[in-house]
């Protein structure tokens, strides 16, 4: 089955899709993305020890408005009228990471996976931000979609 890219017109241009038509359903979309750095980097962020203040509240606040201005940082987005978006940042010492997740929600006529992505994607670079002074080697991987509901192409789930 070949699938066609709807972001492409016939002339073989970039365009918004038109979702004129779409019925307007209930959609959610869930993100991660992890930030490993050293175990000195990530004890002192949760002790509350970083000069700059506290990481994950302005991480998780980053996040939130990264969502709500997925539209205008990513060509071809529609702006969404978003009804949820959660950030939820937790230090896995054993590991040396932090894990990021997203939820977004909406009633609405096309899907929030950019809005999630671009929530956690935004809350780990502002960890990175403000950390870098102190570990320039952190590592920010598996960005990734973990599920969404709603809409024509149905449900996905990572497996």
């Amino acid at each position: 089955m070949t699938k066609k890219f709807t972001h492409i017109n016939t002339e073989g241009n970039a365009h918004m899709v038109d979702v004129t038509e779409k019925k307007v359903t209930q959609r959610e979309a869930r993100a991660q993305a992890f930030i490993e750095m050293a175990p000195e980097t990530l004890q002192m962020i949760v002790q509350g020890r970083h000069h700059k203040g506290d990481v994950f509240a302005t991480a998780r606040i980053a996040g939130i408005q990264a969502a709500k201005k997925t539209s205008d940082l990513i060509p071809l987005c529609h702006p969404l009228m978003l009804t949820k978006v959660e950030v939820n940042i937790e230090a896995e010492l054993d590991n040396h990471r932090v894990k990021v997740t997203s939820l977004c929600k909406l009633s609405g006529k096309t899907g929030v996976e950019m809005e999630a992505l671009t929530a956690v994607s935004v809350a780990v670079l502002t960890i990175y931000d403000m950390c870098k002074a102190i570990q320039k080697d952190m590592l920010i991987s598996q960005i990734c979609l973990l599920e969404k509901t709603g809409g024509k192409s149905g449900d996905y789930c990572i497996k």
